[in-house]
């Protein structure tokens, strides 16, 4: 692994305790330029991660707390007429950063929901008829309280599928959570973090996956995996093929990750949770499917050829 890359992780270790797996699967979610979505009961730390990775990063960093009443406009900014210039003037919401935290993403309305979806796809955003470029990079996590809960509006397909994973961090062990009730408040140590990476690095990375080897073997393995859900009569939909180039994108960049210049299989088992979890529906139960537990069926269902 490169130096840049093991200082983040051990950095970022040493707040989200007991959670080395989730941790890099967010890493290699932003080494992709994908998004990040985090699925888990309220304190569990999914605000805490982002904050970390955001000062660990050293990026600009934006939180937009989600609520019910909330307009697309509160996203991504209006324009006000100034009265000493006779014209309006555009003033940027909080989508303009680098990194953003959208907290508790569906307790926004649908429609508000939707302000995301040209940023997240186009990394740009159309208001009032001009298109402005976000920053660079742009990397969106979302955290959402299970849909079961009151208050809260089911993310649509189309936007699910705008996120390149979806994890759960779940409740620590017995010693992450010894650390936490006895160690420093998380607070304290956030405010203390220095960034252990320049932009320039983040970003000469994120191209160094793009050129990570992949074989044609391992293409061969990923269309059968893309194959097997279409083909099954297991799953509502199969996979698309926006989901396949997700599944070869993260496997390079764990592959990166791992400090290989070349991707294998149990990189794409690696990450197929975190890639297929949102986007596997069961037939039997489409309301209540667990995602993670199709995608574990689905490496076992397919063989490495």
């Amino acid at each position: 692994m490169a130096h840049p890359l093991h200082a983040v992780i051990a950095q970022t270790e040493q707040v989200i305790l007991g959670k080395p797996r989730q941790i890099r699967l967010a890493l290699t979610c932003l080494l992709a330029r994908g998004h990040l979505l985090i699925e888990d009961l309220p304190g569990v730390g999914k605000t805490t991660l982002a904050h970390v990775l955001a000062k660990t990063l050293g990026l600009q960093f934006q939180r937009i707390q989600f609520t019910s009443d909330m307009l697309p406009a509160d996203i991504l900014g209006v324009s006000i007429y100034q009265r000493d210039s006779g014209e309006f003037k555009f003033h940027a919401g909080p989508i303009f950063a680098q990194m953003i935290l959208a907290d508790e993403v569906n307790r926004a309305t649908p429609k508000t929901q939707s302000a995301l979806l040209e940023a997240m796809e186009e990394q740009q955003v159309t208001s009032e008829g001009e298109t402005r470029p976000l920053p660079t990079p742009f990397f969106v996590i979302a955290t959402q309280n299970p849909t079961n809960q009151i208050g809260t509006f089911p993310l649509p397909e189309s936007q699910l599928d705008r996120f390149l994973m979806r994890i759960q961090l779940g409740y620590p062990d017995a010693q992450a959570e010894r650390g936490l009730l006895a160690g420093i408040e998380r607070r304290d140590l956030i405010a203390n973090l220095k960034p252990q990476m320049e932009t320039a690095e983040l970003m000469a990375l994120q191209k160094q996956v793009r050129q990570v080897l992949v074989s044609p073997a391992l293409l061969d393995y990923a269309q059968a995996i893309l194959r097997h859900t279409r083909e099954s009569a297991r799953y509502v939909h199969g996979l698309s093929p926006r989901a396949g180039l997700s599944l070869l994108a993260a496997a390079r960049a764990w592959a990166l990750l791992d400090g290989r210049n070349a991707a294998i299989p149990e990189d794409i088992q690696a990450v197929l949770p975190g890639v297929a979890s949102h986007r596997l529906q069961s037939v039997q139960d489409v309301h209540t499917s667990d995602g993670d537990k199709l995608a574990r069926e689905l490496i076992e269902a397919v063989a490495i050829p």
